[in-house]
């Protein structure tokens, strides 16, 4: 019988620090997939994605963006800059391919 590895003790974040507050925080640092979110802030991935419609409203009144690279099909090539919404793709449009490459996350450093 094969035993489970023993998990990570989880570190308790600061009562006023929220799961958005640590989403920019990390996307701050580096550009990041929704998986990676996930991973940092301890987080279903299906999850990420509601946080970071909130989180680019947040940084629109702050006068800051959420900057997204797009996915891209790893078959062919095909770019999705187009795309509004924040969510992986299932497929590409020109070739059909699931093997899609997840749009990166981070947030525009200030100009000043």
């Amino acid at each position: 019988m094969k035993r489970a590895r023993p998990k990570k003790p989880s570190v308790p974040s600061p009562k006023d620090e929220t799961v958005r507050h640590t989403i920019l925080a990390v996307l701050s640092r580096e550009p990041l997939s929704a998986m990676e979110i996930s991973g940092e802030v301890r987080i279903p991935e299906r999850d990420v994605y509601a946080h970071l419609e909130h989180v680019r409203k947040t940084l629109h009144a702050t006068g800051r963006r959420l900057v997204v690279t797009p996915a891209q099909c790893l078959e062919c090539g095909f770019v999705f800059h187009k795309r509004d919404r924040l969510t992986k793709p299932g497929k590409c449009p020109v070739c059909g391919e699931g093997h899609i490459r997840e749009p990166l996350y981070c947030i525009e450093k200030d100009k000043r």
